[in-house]
This record gives structure tokens, sequence and C-alpha cells, in this order.
């Protein structure tokens, strides 16, 4: 759950329903940004991924809904935070810690590639840690659905440092572009940083381009200090080929199967019988210390306002959607009440933030 910068179409904030006293993680994103940008494909295709998923390490959607200038997805609220600060917490894991959070990864990409759905945005902000420890993977704005072959999509889509060298040839690209991203969160939780970052310099663009060069044509510098298997692991997710990727390769095998993970209990682990090797100190179900101010702390009204005429403020149709629905296309005359599903949620403002603990 990270939101966006100030001043971007979209945030995520931490919002309470006030029946029964439940958190939730609530997306907001401008309908202007939508409209001016196109985006109305890529905002369905987010809605129905969310809805369609039902995976352990996937988060779950339980609401939808719009008002005049935004809309609205409403989330589980995963209390353990973002990978990300544990990476910047302990600095690096043991490839035993590694191998229980890329495991996971594997297990939901295998999920969404057999739906037909590439991820496209695989990075430590968008893993989230759950109270038990193991993950869930967030942020479905960037995803497409319905892709069957390898060069099936062509827009430039992902996080930069996570880019696969298919997406910035621009040659088209399919899931194999999830295993490059899976190769850099492995790398990045081994060592600390990204496989490829950008050099900070005066010139943002001219890093950047240097940087997407390396992606392209330089070959990964393997860690030192770790196993034969990893290294083999690594020269595999990061084969510039995405046919001879490994977990796209028939011939290299069900990346499972692989001798690095030889030792994963996969059964176990997917239902989470598997013991955690760091499990968030959480106090209560109120308990926000794991996540940042920006979130927790966040007016819900704060994003700008941009004026739309009367026909944009319309209703979307077909995007509002409730989890007890049996589809997203039977909504009830009341699950379009705008008013009533924004008077069921109101902003927490009391948490604080302290530093993350480890039990």
């Amino acid at each position: 759950m990270q939101p966006e910068r100030k001043g971007t179409y979209a945030k995520v904030v931490l919002v309470r329903k006030i029946q029964d006293g439940e958190l939730y993680a609530m997306k907001i994103l401008k309908k202007k940004h939508i409209k001016d940008n196109k985006q109305a494909e890529r905002l369905f295709a987010e809605k129905e991924i969310l809805i369609k998923c039902d995976h352990p390490f996937i988060i779950k959607m339980k609401w939808c809904f719009q008002n005049s200038e935004k809309l609205y997805f409403v989330l589980d609220f995963v209390q353990g935070g973002e990978l990300f600060n544990l990476i910047v917490k302990f600095q690096r894991f043991s490839e035993e810690v590694c191998k229980f959070y890329s495991a996971q990864m594997v297990l939901a990409i295998q999920y969404m590639h057999e739906n037909g759905i590439i991820y496209r945005d695989l990075k430590p902000e968008n893993v989230l840690i759950d109270r038990q420890g193991y993950i869930r993977i967030t942020d479905f704005g960037l995803s497409k659905k319905n892709i069957r072959r390898q060069n099936e999509a062509f827009s430039i889509a992902g996080t930069p440092e996570y880019l696969a060298p298919e997406i910035l040839v621009k040659s088209g690209h399919g899931k194999a572009v999830d295993y490059w991203a899976l190769g850099c969160i492995l790398y990045e939780m081994y060592t600390g940083d990204p496989p490829f970052m950008m050099q900070q310099t005066d010139s943002e663009m001219a890093d950047r381009q240097t940087m997407f060069d390396k992606i392209k044509n330089q070959q990964i510098q393997l860690p030192k200090k770790c196993s034969p298997e990893f290294k083999d692991l690594l020269l595999g997710l990061f084969d510039k080929n995405p046919e001879k990727r490994l977990g796209i390769d028939p011939q290299k095998g069900d990346i499972k199967n692989h001798p690095w993970y030889s030792k994963c209990d996969w059964e176990n682990l997917l239902k989470k019988q598997v013991r955690a090797p760091w499990v968030p100190k959480i106090k209560s179900a109120d308990d926000t210390n794991h996540f940042d101010d920006c979130i927790t702390k966040n007016d819900i009204n704060s994003i700008q306002e941009n004026s739309l005429s009367l026909q944009d403020q319309e209703n979307i149709p077909g995007f509002t959607w409730n989890h007890h629905d049996m589809s997203p296309g039977t909504q009830s005359p009341k699950n379009e009440q705008v008013n009533q599903g924004q008077q069921e949620l109101k902003m927490e403002e009391e948490f604080g933030n302290d530093q993350m603990d480890q039990e």
C-alpha cells in the first residue's frame, strides 16, 4: 500500500467501516485522469482482475464505488507493511529467507498466468506482509488480462528498475516479464539493492536511459557469496530472451522444480503452514505501526478536485461492485448508491507510526 506522489491521480488511504470497525485500504482515483488519459479499459481490467483473483498470496477487494469526481477500490488491510520496508530494515536476507518470500511469489505468478493475467509491476513496494508473515501482492493498475502468448502486450508498463528487456525494445511481451521482475526482487532481497539502478546525476532522463541500456545489453553481475544453485536460478530468470527465461522455457521445466527450491514444501507453503522467518508484531486489529503516516493520516478528500462536465460526472456504468454479489454484473440498485458507500467508511486519523518491531 504505497500512495502515489502528492498531486498525481491516485493514492491509498486507510479507512474504517463504521458499522463494524474493520480497517480497509482504499485506493482513490480521479475520474478526470481516467478520462483525459483514456484509461477506462485499464481501470476495468484492474477491477475485473481483483474480482477474479482468489489466491492466498494476492490481495482481495471488498467493494468499489464512485462519486461525481472519484473512483474507489476498497481492499483488505494487510497489517505487516511492505516487503520493501523489511529490506530496508534488515538490509539483506539469507538465501532461505529469500526462498520463503520468492516461493510465494512464484505460486501467485503461476496462478495469475494460468488465468491469463500478466502482473507487470512486481516490486518490493507492491508485496505486502500479512499478520502471519506471508505475502500479499497488491496494485493491479498495470496488469493486463486475456494474455495467452508471449508477445501480446506492447505498452511500456512497470517500474523502471524492474522492466524486462523485451518491454524496452518494444518487441511485444508477455508472461516472461513477471519472471524477470522476480529475479530483480530476489537479487534485491539478497544484496539490498536492485540489479539495475539509476545513477544519481544532474540528468534524470540520461540516467534512466543509461540504466535501460544496461538492462537491454549488460549481463547481470551475480552476487559472489551465494550458492551455485542460487546463481543458476538468477541466470535463468535474467535470460534476456523471454522465450528462454526460467519459468517460460519448457526445456528448463517448472521453476518450482529448480534445484534451489528442492527443499521447498510447496503444498504446506500454500496452506500457510510453513513457519515464517519474520512475523510482524501487531498489538491489535487497529495497529498501523508498520505503515507510514502518509497512509494512516491522509485526508480522504486530499486528492485535488478537478472540475468535470455534468456529463462526465455521471456514474461509470458497471464500476460499482461489492464482494457479496455473485458477479460484478448483478448489483442491486442500493449498491449503486454512491453516498451510502461513502457513509459506511471514514478516514482514521488517530493512529501513530512507531518503528517496526520484530518478534
